[in-house]
């Protein structure tokens, strides 16, 4: 039998990444702070030196939190309204403030899991030499 895992699965894996990522940290080292602020990725990684400027997480990570934030809300919405029957004031202010703070918790997570994959995956940029 062969061994199927390449190199880079090896030197870079995914999940670690990826958790590291959501985290809002470096992708290799865990250990620095991945942004500068709410969304700006730091150039390079203060704790293990990185360079993280290759990064095009662009709006994928918007759509990503559309895509969870949709899926969760309208279900409970649903489940709310027919279970309880509030006001529609009261549902509608609810829900609004429910939705916007969930996307403001999600969104730099998400943007940390993408760059963190394009770290993994040796993606634009990220794959010449550390």
């Amino acid at each position: 039998m062969t061994q199927t895992a390449t190199v880079t699965e090896i030197d870079r894996p995914t999940r670690p990444a990826m958790i590291n990522g959501f985290r809002r940290k470096c992708p290799k080292c865990g250990e620095g702070h991945l942004f500068d602020g709410y969304l700006k990725v730091v150039d390079e990684c203060p704790a293990c030196g990185q360079v993280l400027s290759h990064h095009r997480a662009d709006d994928g990570p918007a759509y990503l939190t559309i895509l969870f934030v949709g899926h969760l809300m309208a279900p409970l919405i649903l489940f709310v309204f027919e279970t309880y029957r509030p006001e529609p004031m009261v549902l509608a202010s609810v829900f609004t403030l429910g939705t916007v703070a969930l996307s403001l918790y999600l969104l730099p997570r998400l943007k940390g899991v993408v760059v963190a994959i394009q770290w993994a995956r040796r993606m634009h940029g990220f794959g010449h030499s550390d």
